[in-house]
């Protein structure tokens, strides 16, 4: 706060008040103390006795989530911190629903706690915020998806491997044209899923003019994509869906068109009580739990001292047939 006040040429108390966001300061001192806020790097240290009482190690980390909501996310959750409670340390978890400011909101939130590292689930497209925080000391992976403008260790899925398994798949049951419900284009692995999608129906030398549907939210989106796809003059016989929640759109779509047993459906992701419907639907299943335990686990080693290079782990998917895919045309 010392370096603030000089860069700013105020007093402590003038940045005090700032950053806690007290009353009784002009705009114009309140722009140049946020401006040496930057300058310096300075963050609010929220707990700075407990981190004197434990020699700078506030035995918490951060995650940052798309959604804690997504069993996938929840997933990646429970695994971090089944890890993180056999050494004694907090998980704070926050979710940024894809949206770039709030990423970087929630790790303003989380190193202003005095974090010691991080685990993100990425949103934004340019990470080279985070180089001020490394800097400071944090430690910081990524899961699922890859950073930008940033080297860290990652842990991600085999996601394009694992979608051209699940189109060949479909194709060996004889299905000729085969429909793609793929989510926001400006995610990494759906940029990885469609990609796999793409290459494998042309290895297959399948027509799919007109049945791919990308950008595609949640389940009402994929009920409508579904509906689309099926008001067409020829539909697919089969549909790949690149996302849990659009597996789960599409399967209440295909049932209440009453063609839940003559198209097939493979899935992107397990989804919950996926057997226990009829037929069951097959999935090429992540391992959340494994991504989460590796990414944590690895987190934990640069804590412990490891400088060696970034690290990047992929965790492998696999197809679990249940019925719907199994679908002849």
């Amino acid at each position: 706060m010392r370096e603030v006040a000089a860069s700013a040429r105020v007093s402590l108390k003038t940045v005090s008040r700032v950053v806690n966001g007290e009353p009784g300061v002009t705009p114009k001192l309140t722009e140049r103390v946020t401006t040496a806020v930057e300058k310096v790097g300075y963050r609010h240290n929220l707990t700075a006795s407990s981190l004197r009482r434990t020699g700078g190690r506030s035995a918490s980390v951060g995650v940052v989530l798309e959604d804690v909501a997504n069993p996938f996310s929840s997933a990646l959750h429970r695994s971090i911190e089944d890890v993180a409670v056999t050494r004694g340390v907090l998980v704070f978890a926050g979710s940024s629903d894809e949206d770039e400011n709030r990423e970087r909101e929630l790790v303003a939130a989380f190193t202003a706690r005095r974090v010691d590292g991080l685990i993100i689930l990425p949103a934004s497209h340019d990470h080279s915020y985070l180089n001020m925080e490394r800097e400071a000391g944090t430690a910081i992976v990524f899961v699922d998806r890859p950073p930008h403008l940033f080297d860290a260790d990652t842990v991600l899925a085999d996601n394009a491997a694992g979608v051209r398994r699940g189109i060949r798949h479909l194709a060996e049951q004889g299905h000729r044209r085969i429909g793609y419900l793929g989510d926001l284009h400006t995610i990494a692995t759906a940029l990885e899923r469609h990609r796999g999608y793409v290459e494998e129906v042309a290895a297959q030398n399948l027509d799919v003019d007109g049945l791919v549907r990308l950008d595609v939210r949640g389940t009402e989106g994929a009920e409508a994509a579904v509906a689309e796809l099926f008001a067409m003059a020829q539909p697919p016989t089969a549909l790949f869906t690149g996302q849990n929640l659009i597996t789960i759109g599409a399967c209440r779509a295909l049932r209440r068109l009453k063609l839940h047993k003559q198209v097939a459906l493979v899935g992107f992701d397990d989804i919950l009580l996926a057997d226990l419907l009829e037929p069951g639907i097959t999935v090429i299943a992540q391992d959340p739990a494994a991504m989460g335990r590796a990414a944590a686990e690895l987190l934990f080693s640069r804590l412990d001292g490891d400088r060696s290079p970034s690290q990047h782990h992929i965790v492998e998917t696999k197809m679990i047939m249940r019925g719907s895919g199994e679908i002849r045309p």
